[in-house]
């Protein structure tokens, strides 16, 4: 039995999207896909004393319309250390922050050599997934051989993978064709958001949907007991 998850990265997603890392034997970052302006391949929120506040990743997309995830660029380097500064800024009282400052600035400095988002994504899952102690493989849709077809190409995937039981977004049943897992003889679910425990928060009401740092830097060590996972 393997069981897989197909996503697209994300820039220091929020929690429910490392609990689908967390639920599976291999993670496939499907950045052959486009990219998408005002989403969540380039920016996530955080909170501050004025409310929640993006941090975005500057990338080159004019004219590009249709440029896919992996090849989408990094205009400059400036926002590794603006990133930096707003984080310090509004989680330095965090409870845990000292005990994980080390480790996400010199993710930030490591960044400011990156050309390419799909790159930049890339290092800080792997690293937030050692905070986590999250063992899942992960790899790219470009490792494998890729078909036409939005649900036929998950199959693929999944196939190609050795995978027998594929975990989904919730947003996906708009658009995946169910019997075509069944044909294929792999068990398909989705991944259910619902009934998060809250933790302790700066900055007034809590907010679910933020990045995983909010949640890391408030409750360190305990950031999994907060998990579905």
């Amino acid at each position: 039995m393997k069981k897989i998850a197909i996503l697209q990265s994300n820039y220091i997603p929020w929690k429910g999207y490392f609990d689908i890392i967390n639920l599976v034997d291999e993670f496939i970052l499907y950045d052959d896909m486009q990219y998408t302006r005002r989403d969540w391949r380039n920016r996530n929120k955080i909170k501050t004393p004025r409310g929640l506040q993006w941090l975005t990743i500057p990338v080159v997309n004019r004219g590009k319309f249709y440029q896919k995830i992996k090849d989408t660029e990094i205009l400059d380097s400036a926002w590794c250390h603006d990133h930096w500064k707003a984080l310090t800024l509004n989680y330095g009282k965090a409870p845990y922050f000292k005990m994980y400052e080390d480790r996400i600035e010199g993710l930030y400095q490591a960044c400011e050599k990156e050309t390419h988002l799909s790159r930049v994504n890339y290092l800080f899952l792997t690293e937030i997934c050692k905070i986590l102690d999250i063992p899942t493989r992960i790899t790219w849709s470009s490792d494998y051989e890729l078909v036409d077809g939005k649900t036929e190409r998950l199959v693929g995937l999944c196939r190609s993978a050795g995978g027998t039981e594929y975990l989904s977004g919730p947003a996906a049943k708009d658009y995946i064709v169910d019997e075509l897992f069944e044909e294929a003889g792999i068990r398909l679910t989705y991944m259910d958001y619902s009934g998060y425990p809250e933790y302790p928060q700066l900055f007034g009401p809590f907010e679910h949907g933020v990045t995983i740092l909010d949640l890391i830097f408030n409750e360190g060590p305990h950031a999994r007991g907060f998990m579905k996972s």
